[in-house]
């Protein structure tokens, strides 16, 4: 059970220091952060948009502690805004965010955080794309849905993301399942209770097509944020029963994950988009891809063993 460990190890400063500085992290990191600057990531987008596929961006750095840093998060998506207006590329990238990077928890936390990501959303919406709210832990929720729900009044298109594991998903999936709703769907990557979580990977996997049951019945656009090949299969069985066609819904995987299925389901006709992180404070989103798949920290671990 490395999970629950790594997933306490995101949270430590020493820990941070210690990944940050091992001689084998930048080769690892990046594999799953497409670069650190803006301009590292949007050749990665236009790439993407040249094989069929859609990306949704997420400038990454959730310890925030500073209003000035909660301004500077917005301003980086602002700038990303700028540079996929002036290349085109509205249509094919779209924006995730998490409001802790907006100061959710700062003092104030919940209008700060509307006051913050409310320019973006409106940026977005003037070049023909839009905004997904990531969820985090589940003390975040109730704030993150309520903005979620003051967003859609003006820009309806705005979608959210629920997580599997929670045991009160299935009621956020059926109150979430309207019309002109996008909803994501992902396991869930963050270390919670048993009180308020699922803690079996076979449960949370239950909860999960329970909850794309919902969806998929649903008269909303469903997101699957997921790389798990019967998973897969399921929403595709599941979209059919629905009766919906293949843009009624879409796949959501994330960047060096499993790649080549990014391209295979594209080419069936089936719209792809690439989960794609940038950004200098990676560390918290690294080391839960590490948390999520055994075969990701073995692969960091046998970097840094290279690397002495």
């Amino acid at each position: 059970m490395l999970g629950p460990v790594i997933l306490a190890a995101s949270r430590s400063d020493k820990m941070r220091r210690f990944v940050s500085a091992a001689p084998g992290t930048k080769q690892v990191v990046g594999r799953f952060i497409a670069g650190e600057t803006v301009e590292e990531v949007i050749p990665i987008v236009q790439e993407a948009a040249a094989k069929g596929l859609d990306v949704t961006l997420d400038y990454v750095g959730e310890d925030i502690t500073t209003r000035q840093q909660a301004f500077a998060a917005r301003d980086a998506y602002l700038e990303l805004i700028e540079h996929l207006r002036d290349l085109g590329l509205g249509a094919r990238a779209e924006m995730s965010v998490k409001l802790s990077m907006f100061g959710q928890a700062l003092s104030g936390g919940h209008e700060l955080a509307l006051a913050n990501v409310r320019p973006v959303v409106e940026a977005a919406a003037e070049i023909g794309t839009t905004v997904t709210l990531d969820a985090e832990d589940h003390t975040t929720l109730e704030s993150m849905f309520a903005i979620h729900e003051e967003l859609r009044k003006d820009f309806p298109q705005t979608g959210c993301v629920i997580q599997a594991y929670l045991f009160r998903t299935e009621d956020d999936a059926r109150r979430l399942s309207g019309a002109g709703s996008r909803v994501r769907i992902v396991k869930g990557a963050y270390k919670e209770p048993a009180t308020v979580a699922f803690q079996d990977k076979a449960e949370i996997d239950k909860a999960y097509v329970r909850i794309l049951k919902i969806l998929m019945a649903g008269d909303g656009y469903p997101m699957i944020g997921s790389h798990d090949p019967r998973l897969i299969a399921i929403s595709q069985e599941l979209a059919r029963r629905a009766g919906r066609k293949l843009d009624e819904y879409e796949f959501q995987m994330l960047y060096g994950i499993r790649s080549e299925e990014h391209v295979r389901l594209a080419a069936e006709g089936h719209r792809m988009r690439v989960y794609t992180a940038y950004g200098t404070d990676w560390y918290g989103y690294f080391m839960r891809r590490l948390a999520e798949k055994p075969a990701n920290l073995l692969f960091f671990v046998r970097s840094m063993i290279t690397k002495n």
